[in-house]
């Protein structure tokens, strides 16, 4: 019974947590020099959650090597499908260092639960509008950092879609 209960309160709490988290400005999260200390406390926290395979399945842990240190830098991320391929976009555009550490290239590991070596291959061109769509109704945490409402058509979403990098992910 007593673990029936703590198993309840910390699922009550997960879920509070989670709608402030969507709920918060922006601003809350990331200043002009980066993210906030709540930010990175946040970060941190979904990237134990989301690399233990905890729902939902499209929040997941991209892990790159940085381009100058060579560490393996973990954050979680959002996958989007669309037409059977699987995608990740860059919410913050692209001056986010997880961007330029693929752009870069080397190897990359998708993590929820287990492990997946990956390839990530830049998308340009008329895709990013779909996958831009798809994005922004998976991710209610992203929708402040991209100006089109989820409900808006395509048209919308093609005239922004160049802001943010997106990229195909490819099994390696």
């Amino acid at each position: 019974m007593k673990l029936a209960k703590r198993i309840a309160v910390v699922g009550a709490l997960l879920v509070a947590l989670l709608v402030v988290w969507v709920k918060m400005p922006r601003s809350a999260f990331y200043g002009d020099s980066g993210p906030t200390r709540l930010g990175r406390a946040t970060t941190r926290f979904m990237v134990w959650w989301s690399g233990t395979g905890l729902p939902p399945a499209r929040q997941v842990v991209l892990e790159l090597r940085g381009r100058k240190s060579g560490k393996l830098r973990s954050l979680p991320v959002v996958v989007a499908k669309v037409d059977g391929e699987r995608y990740l976009v860059s919410m913050l555009g692209s001056g986010a260092s997880w961007v330029v550490n693929a752009r870069a290239g080397g190897r990359a590991w998708l993590r929820h639960g287990r492990r997946e070596a990956v390839r990530l291959v830049e998308v340009l061109g008329p895709e990013r509008a779909p996958v831009l769509r798809e994005y922004v109704r998976l991710a209610p945490g992203a929708r402040p950092f991209i100006p089109v409402a989820v409900d808006s058509p395509e048209s919308e979403f093609a005239a922004v879609a160049d802001r943010y990098p997106m990229f195909r992910v490819v099994p390696a």
